[in-house]
C-alpha cells in the first residue's frame, strides 16, 4: 500500500483509472492517517448464482431490474500503522459510504465493491462494516472468475447495498 500511494496513485489518476483520497493530522499535514482510492465499476448480476442474483436485486423495484449496476469499487484503502485499532478503518468506511450518498455527489451507484485480500483480518474489517460475499462460497467465486479449484483465492469480491442508509 505504501508503494501505491507514494508512487502509483498519481499514474491512476492521470490515467483516469483511479481518483485516491488522503486524511492528514491538522497539527501536522505531513502525518497521514489513512487513504484510499475509488474508481467506477458495476455489479453485473447476470453473471451471479440465481440465489444470489435474487438477494442482490430483491429491494430494487421490479421496473429497475437491469443486467448491471453502477457500483462504486473501493480498490487500495489503509491506515497507517500508528493510528490503528483506535477506530479510524470504520471512521473511513463511514465516511466513503457517506460520501456516495450525499446528494452533492456527481455520480449514481447503488453498491460500494471491493476485492478484499482473502485474509481473516481484511475479511473481517469488511463484514464488520456490512459488506457481504458476493458468491456465497470460494468455488462459485472462483468459477465466475476463470480460476482453477485447486487455486487458492487470493481476494474475494463484496459488497454494501448503499440503500440501507436510506431505511
Amino acid at each position: 500500500m505504501n508503494e501505491f500511494f507514494s508512487t502509483d496513485c498519481i499514474a491512476y489518476s492521470k490515467e483516469l483509472i483511479g481518483k485516491s483520497y488522503c486524511f492528514k493530522l491538522d497539527e501536522n499535514p505531513l502525518v497521514l492517517v489513512c487513504a484510499f482510492t475509488v474508481s467506477n465499476d458495476s455489479i453485473k448480476v447476470n453473471s451471479l448464482p440465481n440465489s444470489r442474483k435474487k438477494k442482490l436485486v430483491k429491494s430494487i423495484p421490479r421496473q429497475k431490474h437491469f443486467s448491471s449496476y453502477p457500483a462504486v469499487l473501493i480498490g487500495i484503502l489503509g491506515v497507517n500503522q500508528s493510528f490503528k485499532g483506535i477506530g479510524i478503518g470504520k471512521e473511513l468506511m463511514d465516511f466513503i459510504k457517506s460520501w456516495f450518498i450525499d446528494t452533492n455527489n456527481k455520480t449514481g451507484s447503488r453498491f460500494l465493491v471491493v476485492d478484499a485480500y482473502n485474509e481473516p483480518i481484511a475479511l473481517k474489517y469488511y463484514s464488520n462494516n456490512g459488506f457481504e460475499f458476493l458468491f456465497s462460497n470460494e468455488d462459485q467465486e472462483k468459477k465466475y472468475m476463470g480460476i482453477s479449484a485447486d487455486k487458492q483465492l487470493i481476494t474475494r469480491l463484496m459488497y454494501f447495498d448503499l440503500i440501507v442508509l436510506f431505511t
